[in-house]
């Protein structure tokens, strides 16, 4: 995520600059920062899930009993792990899939559009080894939640 970031800051300082300074515009920075922010968003997904500090609303959850908060917790995990496994790794290979047997390529930089979109079965399998791993920590109470 920061070599992502990095880019990013870098790719968007350019075409600043090159606004500014030389008086003209790339057209490809625009879509690289787009591309970017894209794999950093989902990669930042994972990173969050796999630190379990991803957004969540635990008034109810904190009034749960030790017992009810070992269930929900599982449960919780396992509808993130469903979510992951259906909606970003088959979902997105499908959409890897056929963004690149359609040979669709990006506007400007004219790169397939399938590697863009391999970040989301990528990170939906990071997100669904995450989840076991916490569901297996969870059965042996290594957490709080």
């Amino acid at each position: 995520m920061i070599t992502i970031f990095a880019l990013l800051v870098l790719d968007v300082l350019f075409q600043v600059l090159s606004r500014y300074i030389l008086r003209t515009s790339f057209t490809w920075t625009e879509e690289f920062a787009r591309f970017s922010l894209i794999w950093m968003t989902i990669v930042g997904a994972a990173y969050l899930n796999a630190k379990r500090e991803h957004l969540s609303m635990d008034f109810l959850y904190q009034k749960f009993s030790a017992s009810n908060k070992k269930i929900a917790s599982i449960l919780i995990e396992v509808l993130i792990f469903l979510f992951a496994a259906i909606v970003m790794v088959i979902g997105g290979f499908n959409l890897v899939y056929t963004t690149l047997h359609l040979e669709q390529l990006s506007g400007t930089l004219r790169i397939p559009l399938g590697y863009v979109y391999a970040i989301l079965p990528i990170s939906g399998l990071l997100i669904m080894c995450f989840s076991i791993y916490h569901i297996s920590n969870i059965y042996t109470n290594k957490t709080n939640n």
